[in-house]
């Protein structure tokens, strides 16, 4: 599950100086429920500050793992009830700090967050691949699925068969930007095409390059690598899709236009061909009368 609406684009500001967002999940949109929206947003600010800390600037990657765990003090004075000691991050950790007070947000779920983005910094600087897709998947776990719980913990979801499911939604709209963002992350070192679907199709991470000029026929089979994966990640997807139909109100609203907004984006890397590795797909206002369509009619 998501903290966001696919409904809009919008670029959403960092407390890093300097960096911007293009996000194509915009945060806390109007179909959260009002009392709730402090609090997505204080999660959402934590998550997006610490994935900066792990990705902006030109920071050599012991400055960034460093930081990040200056940043996880700073979490363990916010969990304490405590105030931030770091100038740069009271807008971070003194609203997250009155979520925790008033929703009892679960600690644990901000600290996997943190060990996510700390394994993307080492990743990047060991040039680590990921082999398979269940690795793929233990990340998301840490960096994408506590998302999805801290929302269904302040919507007061806390059934086993709905976190299982938000899980899958999460996992998937984790893939689904992997596939979405393959031209983006190979430029920033960072490399999630896992070496065992790309060695069933006959090519390798350098095909992938943006330097590279693979024949026409590496092409082909680049274009079917790229395909399974996101076949992967529409099943998973589909299984955790009927949540959506359990979660009432308009949170459920919301997570109905989160799920069709990555199922939106997989529509778009097909009628592309596949080739994400060429052109990024996005979302535009010309989707919204399609996502709500779904929405709707989601069985």
């Amino acid at each position: 599950m998501s903290t966001t609406n696919p409904g809009a684009a919008a670029r959403a500001p960092s407390p890093i100086a300097g960096v911007e967002h293009y996000e194509n999940f915009p945060v806390a949109s109007w179909l959260c429920p009002p009392e709730l929206r402090p609090a997505v947003q204080a999660v959402y600010h934590f998550a997006r500050t610490a994935d900066d800390l792990a990705d902006e600037g030109e920071a050599s990657a012991e400055q960034r793992l460093a930081e990040l765990d200056g940043y996880r003090h700073e979490l363990d004075r916010c969990l304490a009830g405590e105030a931030p000691v770091d100038a740069r991050w009271p807008g971070i950790f003194k609203p997250l700090r009155a979520a925790v007070a008033q929703h009892q947000l679960p600690g644990p779920l901000l600290y996997d967050l943190i060990s996510a983005f700390e394994q993307d910094v080492r990743h990047t600087a060991s040039g680590h691949r990921y082999a398979n897709t269940p690795e793929l998947l233990d990340y998301a776990r840490r960096s994408a699925n506590p998302v999805g719980r801290l929302l269904l913990h302040l919507y007061g979801v806390r059934d086993a068969a709905s976190l299982k499911q938000s899980d899958q939604i999460c996992s998937a709209l984790q893939l689904i930007n992997f596939w979405q963002d393959i031209r983006v992350d190979h430029a920033r070192g960072r490399h999630y095409l896992p070496i065992d679907a790309l060695g069933r199709h006959g090519v390798q991470l350098a095909d992938f390059a943006a330097d590279a000029r693979p024949e026409p026929a590496t092409q082909v089979r680049m274009a079917r690598a790229v395909a399974a994966l996101c076949l992967q990640a529409h099943g998973l997807m589909l299984e955790g899709a009927p949540l959506a139909r359990r979660v009432q109100g308009r949170a459920g609203w919301e997570l109905r236009l989160v799920i069709q907004g990555g199922l939106r984006i997989l529509d778009k890397l097909a009628a592309g061909g596949y080739r994400s590795w060429q052109v990024r797909p996005r979302l535009r206002v010309w989707d919204v009368p399609v996502l709500l369509w779904r929405a709707v009619w989601m069985r």
